[in-house]
């Protein structure tokens, strides 16, 4: 893991969540609370632009950086979060080189997220798509997987964890209160992870 590559990542997400910005909407329009792409816009425009800040530091401290101003940028539910999977992520990344120290570091910031929220795998969120990427990423990792192969697979995973929400009954969230309305919809928190996920993984494939 190194700075530049953050870097790009910063700037192929960014433009993966506006390429995907109709279908986001839409599925926030549906059982979401409206303003998730907003959020999801705005934090992915802050940390493209923070990229001569970031330059200087050194990975885990770009992380670190990203997620504290993530806190203060990002409106809503996303905001803390978001910030809390890149601060947990830059601080057990600190000396991350191979792919099992990174996809551990992946899992810490994931962790964050479950602990913040208080969510799990099944509730109709973000967790869905994260948590199965984070627990493949590293036993793949950890076999040795090839590079190339891992990423394939993870972007698998994402796509399998976001298209399962579409018959969860949601119980975190405003989709929560629809109750059994909601099944039959993607969550648009579970979407907007998948494109990030496979915009990064896309970029680490080239």
């Amino acid at each position: 893991m190194n700075t530049d590559f953050i870097l790009q990542a910063a700037e192929a997400v960014n433009a993966a969540i506006l390429a995907h910005e109709p279908e986001i909407e839409s599925l926030d329009r549906a059982i979401g609370d409206g303003d998730h792409f907003i959020n999801m816009k705005r934090g992915c425009a802050t940390v493209a632009a923070m990229r001569a800040e970031l330059a200087e530091l050194s990975p885990d401290a770009a992380l670190q950086k990203v997620g504290m101003k993530l806190l203060s940028t990002i409106g809503g539910a996303s905001g803390p979060l978001i910030g809390s999977f890149f601060i947990a992520m830059g601080k057990a990344g600190k000396e991350a080189e191979t792919l099992p120290q990174i996809a551990a570091a992946f899992a810490a910031g994931v962790e964050a997220i479950k602990l913040r929220g208080k969510a799990d795998v099944g509730e109709k969120t973000m967790l869905d798509v994260l948590i199965p990427v984070a627990q493949t990423f590293t036993r793949l990792a950890n076999e040795g997987c090839a590079r190339d192969e891992l990423l394939r697979t993870i972007k698998r995973e994402a796509e399998q964890g976001v298209l399962a929400t579409r018959d969860m009954i949601a119980t975190k969230g405003r989709a929560a209160f629809l109750g059994e309305r909601a099944v039959g919809h993607i969550d648009p928190g579970a979407k907007s992870s998948q494109v990030i996920i496979c915009a990064v993984c896309d970029l680490a494939l080239v």
